[in-house]
């Protein structure tokens, strides 16, 4: 009785909450976004830490047929699926600009790409080839497989391992948040080796009789020098080579470089093996939208020059000078005015702006400030003589007096 009786608190008590939280102004404002909040934050913070830790787990931990091993796959298979959607949010939200090689000028705290761009193909074919050694190992079923293809799964997965390797020494750093674009390639390295150490296992337990033969006698031959699965690594090593070749081979075919696998990681500026110094990024004030907007992709903002905003230099297009000039028109004709616009802006837009770094964001910022670009031109055409004069001349920096020419 007394647990039927707790039971029946802890529902009354649930759905009192839930009714405040929406029918009241208080309940909205505090219990919904605990509610939105509370599961985001598990599912983008917590959860990839805790997935790392079970599959590190289970690299030592062995995993006996039955429960417990699909309990270690379902986790496996969270960890990929979810590791693939908050990488590409976090690589869509971070400084780093993944198009640009160490020679183009950036903006602000932007990076440059970690991989050279032409070596891309390189780095995504090897890393195909170690989802194709996964998915080997995964989908064949292990009595019916020749120990030589678990071998070659082996080595073809291990191909994808180094990349991944590579990819985390090249990136680690205990500052901002691109350390945490090293999980899903760590948790990739983890699910490796404990396939790895599973197929071994299962393969000692499997009866001679039960391993399969090749007819041709070469294969055979293969076959039966790694029917032993204490050689495997040797073997597992020794055909990871011929696999890279034929890979650079097969790259080769498409115009990558043999040593682009090796470029792709020291063409690079500002990461941990790179090899080149980048030119210093430009200082963009990131208080204003429209500056933000400017540092959007080239092809859509159009920038026309450099300007000079506080002692720095900054990308100036057509919107920012006519948002500037606009702004200049209210100081001199409506000072009071201007004076309640820049307090409303202070208070709502500087928050907005300080969290646009990415280039479509910027985009998207450009596209919305069009109706009061064309709003703020209308106000210039009718209160200006001169005001294509004015638009041009935002943000050149002023002559140098008569004194220091003298």
């Amino acid at each position: 009785m007394n647990h039927k009786k707790n039971h029946l608190l802890l529902l009354v008590g649930s759905a009192i909450l839930i009714l405040l939280a929406l029918f009241t102004p208080a309940g909205r404002a505090i219990f919904l976004p605990m509610f939105i909040f509370l599961p985001l934050f598990g599912l983008f913070f917590l959860c990839p830490f805790l997935l790392t830790g079970l599959n590190l787990m289970y690299c030592f931990l062995k995993c006996k047929k039955g429960k417990s091993r699909k309990t270690a796959l379902a986790v496996e298979s969270l960890t990929l699926a979810l590791g693939v959607l908050l990488s590409l949010l976090l690589a869509a939200n971070s400084d780093i600009q993944f198009t640009a090689d160490w020679t183009v000028p950036l903006i602000n705290h932007q990076m440059h790409t970690p991989v050279w761009t032409p070596a891309w193909p390189s780095v995504l074919f090897f890393m195909g080839i170690g989802v194709l050694g996964y998915l080997l190992l995964r989908c064949l079923p292990l009595k019916k497989t020749p120990p030589l293809v678990i071998v070659l799964g082996i080595a073809s997965m291990g191909a994808g391992m180094v990349v991944c390797i590579l990819w985390i020494v090249q990136i680690f750093t205990l500052d901002g948040i691109e350390c945490l674009l090293c999980l899903l390639p760590l948790n990739w390295v983890l699910i490796g080796v404990k396939v790895i150490r599973e197929k071994v296992t299962d393969w000692k337990e499997i009866e001679e009789t039960e391993k399969r033969r090749f007819s041709n006698p070469v294969l055979e031959f293969l076959n039966q020098r790694v029917m032993d699965c204490a050689s495997w690594p040797f073997y597992t090593f020794l055909l990871f080579w011929p696999i890279a070749g034929l890979c650079l081979i097969v790259l080769a075919l498409f115009g990558q470089r043999p040593d682009n696998l090796i470029r792709a990681w020291t063409e690079t500026s500002g990461w941990n093996l790179s090899a080149r110094i980048s030119p210093p990024n430009v200082i963009c004030d990131d208080h204003y939208l429209c500056t933000v907007a400017a540092g959007g992709h080239r092809a859509f903002v159009r920038p026309v020059r450099m300007g000079i905003r506080r002692g720095h230099p900054i990308v100036v297009n057509r919107q920012l000078c006519i948002a500037n000039a606009f702004e200049q028109i209210l100081m001199e004709k409506l000072p009071g005015f201007h004076g309640l616009v820049r307090k409303f802006y202070d208070t709502f837009g500087f928050p907005i702006a300080r969290r646009i770094r990415s280039p479509y964001l910027a985009d998207m910022i450009y596209v919305l400030m069009k109706p009061l670009e064309w709003i703020f031109l209308a106000v210039l055409y009718l209160t200006d003589a001169r005001p294509e004069d004015r638009i041009w001349m935002q943000y050149i920096p002023p002559l140098p007096s008569k004194s220091l020419l003298m």
